[in-house]
C-alpha cells in the first residue's frame, strides 16, 4: 500500500516532525534492550518506549496533531536489524489523516541504499529519509555516500539529520562506541552546499554545535532545524533568540517522542516568550511548506 497524505491541514493543531517507530507489531525493535534501557534512563522516559504505528496514530489522533514517523535503519553499525521502513510506510498508509512516513537505509551499501531509496519513494511513498550518523556510525560528508543524496533529491525527498549530542548509549561505557563528531552539522554543511535541491533538516538544538547549526540554517536556503529532544526550557538562549527573529521560517516543532512527549513540549515552548506570529509557523505552516503538504 503506497502512502498518500490525507490531513485536514486547516484543523490540525501542529505537525511533529520527528517521532520514532521503535517496534513492529511483531514487537522487534530497531534498538537492542542495553541502547533502549540507557535511552529511557537518559530521557527519563515513560513506560512505553516501544510505540507501534498504530500506537503513535492513535496517540496523536488523540491530539488532533500529525507526525512524521521512521526508524533508524544502523544494521551494519549495530550487527541488529531495523523496523522495516516499508512496513512503517505500509502502516502509516493506513492513518493517512495523522501519519507521514519517511524511510531509512543502511549507508554502508551504497548501492543497495540507493536501490532502497528509489523504492520506498516510487512503491510505498515516504516523503523523507532519516539518518543518525553517529548511530549510524558514517562521516556523512565522504563522498562516497553522496549517490544516496542524489538519490534522495532525484526523488524530491526531505533528509533529516541527527545533530549533536544523543540519548542512543548515553551513559554506558565509551557510549556503546557511539561517535559524537559524525553527528556535527558542520559535516552537514557540505551536503547543503553540493546539493542546493536537497531539503534538509538538522534534528535537534546540535548541542554543542548549536551556533553552527544557526550559522548554516541562515546561509542555506535548504537547510531547516527542527526542535526535538530538548525540553524546550533548556534550549540555548542563542537558539531561542533565532526563533523569534532569523529562524522563524526555518525551525520545525519536533518532539523525539516517545523519550519526550509533545505535551511536555508545546508546555515548556509555551513559557519561552515566543512572539505570538511566529508560534503557527514553528508548530505546523513551516512544516507544511518543507515537507510539501499544501
Amino acid at each position: 500500500m503506497s502512502y498518500t497524505p490525507a490531513l485536514d491541514l486547516d484543523s490540525i493543531v501542529a505537525i511533529d516532525v520527528h517521532t520514532h517507530v521503535e517496534a513492529d507489531d511483531a514487537h522487534h525493535c530497531s534498538l537492542d534492550q542495553e541502547l533502549l534501557d540507557a535511552s529511557a534512563k537518559y530521557f527519563k522516559a515513560g513506560t512505553n518506549r516501544t510505540p507501534t504505528v498504530d500506537d503513535l496514530a492513535t496517540y496523536y489522533r488523540e491530539r488532533n496533531m500529525a507526525a512524521v514517523v521512521f526508524t533508524v535503519d544502523a544494521r551494519t553499525a549495530l550487527g541488529h536489524p531495523p523496523v522495516s521502513s516499508e512496513e512503517i510506510a505500509a502502516k502509516a498508509a493506513e492513518h493517512s489523516d495523522v501519519l507521514i512516513p519517511f524511510g531509512s537505509v543502511d549507508p554502508h551499501d551504497v548501492q543497495e541504499a540507493v536501490s532502497r531509496v528509489g523504492i520506498l519513494a516510487r512503491d510505498y511513498g515516504v516523503r523523507g529519509m532519516k539518518f543518525h550518523p553517529s548511530l549510524q556510525d558514517f562521516e556523512p560528508n565522504d563522498r562516497k555516500y553522496y549517490p544516496i543524496y542524489e538519490a534522495c533529491a532525484e526523488h524530491g525527498l526531505v533528509t533529516l539529520f541527527h545533530t549533536g549530542q544523543t540519548g542512543i548509549g548515553a551513559g554506558l561505557p565509551g557510549g556503546r562506541g557511539i561517535k559524537l563528531r559524525y553527528s556535527d552539522p558542520m559535516l552537514l554543511d557540505d551536503i547543503a552546499a553540493d546539493f542546493p535541491s536537497l531539503t534538509m533538516i538538522f534534528a535537534h538544538p546540535s548541542v554543542p554545535w548549536v551556533d553552527s547549526s544557526i550559522s548554516i540554517a541562515t546561509h542555506k536556503a535548504n537547510v531547516y532545524i527542527d526542535l526535538s529532544g530538548w525540553s524546550p526550557k533548556y534550549f540555548p538562549p542563542q537558539l531561542v533568540r533565532n526563533i523569534n527573529s532569523l529562524l522563524k521560517h526555518k525551525t520545525l516543532f519536533g518532539s523525539d517522542f516517545p523519550v519526550l512527549t509533545p505535551d511536555r513540549w508545546i508546555a515548556d515552548f509555551a513559557e519561552l516568550g515566543i512572539k505570538d506570529e511566529v508560534v503557527p509557523m514553528i508548530m505546523k505552516e513551516n512544516a507544511i511548506q518543507v515537507l510539501g503538504l499544501r
